[in-house]
């Protein structure tokens, strides 16, 4: 296999974690947290995973920039869920 299409296949196998295990997940995240709940332990590994991954997926986007759209709107819904899940942090102590 040349290098070109084990590119390919890896930013293939990228989209569909994506689409079929993180995308929903963050989906469902992002709601719990925006009704005003709080981060569990399993969100909090969930999340650390997701930012641990996010160098490495930076980077194969950088070679692959028709999929960098993409990576930054993942970005912004991992960045709405931390925000809104630090507000709701900050509200409880105050209560």
């Amino acid at each position: 296999m040349d290098k070109k299409t084990a590119d390919n296949l890896e930013v293939a196998a990228l989209i569909k974690q994506f689409n079929e295990q993180r995308l929903p997940r963050a989906i469902h995240i992002k709601e719990r947290v925006f009704a005003g709940e709080k981060l569990d332990d399993f969100d909090l590994a969930f999340l650390e995973t997701v930012f641990k991954d996010a160098q490495y997926i930076l980077r194969v986007s950088d070679k692959h920039p028709e999929h960098q759209k993409l990576v930054a709107k993942a970005i912004q819904l991992y960045t709405d869920i931390t925000e809104k899940a630090l507000e709701n942090e900050k509200k409880l102590k105050k209560k």
